[in-house]
């Protein structure tokens, strides 16, 4: 019998996604329906069907926008290819690729323009990945794991650097890291580690709370690259952990001798979520449920260029 449910902290939107569904929400205002969203402006479903009833039109290819319509770029990124694809197209563009996103992308230009071959750790067909090797598709290599980087074989004296895709295991990345510096111990590292801040606290509460908890629930989509991270730092260090998009996905069954279960949620995963699954304990009898510790996250990204400079032009003629 459930006695006590711990809810982690800091968890749920980071400020590259609540930025990025702020900006189709504004768009949606701004524009009227229909507005179109290249992919899934951030990995969570239950997003992208509130936008959806909204009047935000998802689509897996810029083509398929009608030309001179306006499109959103998701929160993940996409290669140059694709801005000038849409361009071709007349399409009016708003690009909420996250800050932290686009870095690595400025990163991956540098390098490869002064004549390293970039090692990208990262999970292939990722969106993020997909549009961070298309900033240099020549001289960019994946490595997916620590496998990747022992057999990685590449010319003597190849001038080498590193970057990472931001929604990765800490863990998990520094060994692959680790490999990468012994193998080529000339190779050059990024100034500031990629993985954001909101992937990286999110993984530091799911440790912090684990000593105390028995079963982990981690609210996000079976698509949502972070989430499934935290399932894995959970059981990484012995926690059962499951993800769910909601209460509806819970099974009893996990329930079965545990007393105390922590809750998170990615970084795609909208609070109200949380909420619920709260509600379902309570149903259920649970009384106890607490923060197990209050940490706030101040980091806030202004809007699209695109997207303010229409707003601010639209305010000026009121």
């Amino acid at each position: 019998m459930v006695k006590r449910v711990l809810l982690a902290s800091p968890r749920g939107y980071c400020a590259g996604v609540e930025r990025a569904v702020e900006t189709v929400e504004l768009a949606l205002e701004h524009y009227g329906a229909p507005i179109y969203v290249r992919k899934q402006i951030v990995h969570n479903a239950h997003v992208v069907r509130d936008l959806e009833a909204r009047g935000a039109v998802f689509v897996e290819d810029e083509s398929e926008a009608p030309e001179g319509a306006t499109i959103v770029f998701s929160a993940h990124g996409v290669a140059p290819t694709v801005h000038a694809r849409s361009a071709a197209r007349g399409l009016n563009t708003i690009d909420a690729t996250c800050p932290l996103v686009t870095k690595v992308h400025v990163q991956a230009r540098r390098y490869a323009a002064d004549g390293y071959t970039v090692v990208l750790i990262g999970h292939a067909g990722h969106e993020e990945v997909v549009g961070t090797m298309g900033e240099a598709p020549e001289s960019i290599v994946l490595v997916e794991s620590v496998g990747d980087a022992e057999r990685l074989e590449l010319a003597e004296g190849t001038k080498l650097a590193y970057i990472t895709q931001t929604t990765l295991s800490v863990d998990e990345t520094l060994e692959i890291i680790a490999v990468l510096r012994r193998r080529f111990p000339q190779i050059y590292a990024p100034k500031k580690e990629d993985i954001c801040y909101a992937t990286s606290n999110r993984q530091w509460a799911v440790k912090e709370m684990a000593e105390h908890i028995q079963l982990l629930l981690v609210i996000g989509s079976s698509n949502s690259s972070n989430s499934n991270r935290l399932v894995e730092v959970a059981r990484d260090i012995g926690v059962a952990s499951y993800l769910i998009d909601d209460e509806s996905d819970i099974d009893e069954r996990w329930l079965d001798g545990v007393e105390v279960v922590g809750v998170t949620s990615g970084a795609s995963a909208p609070e109200k979520l949380v909420e619920r699954v709260c509600d379902w304990f309570r149903v259920r009898g649970v009384t106890d449920i607490t923060p197990y510790r209050m940490v706030d996250e101040d980091v806030t990204f202004k809007l699209p260029v695109e997207l303010r400079r229409e707003l601010a032009l639209a305010d000026s003629q009121r």
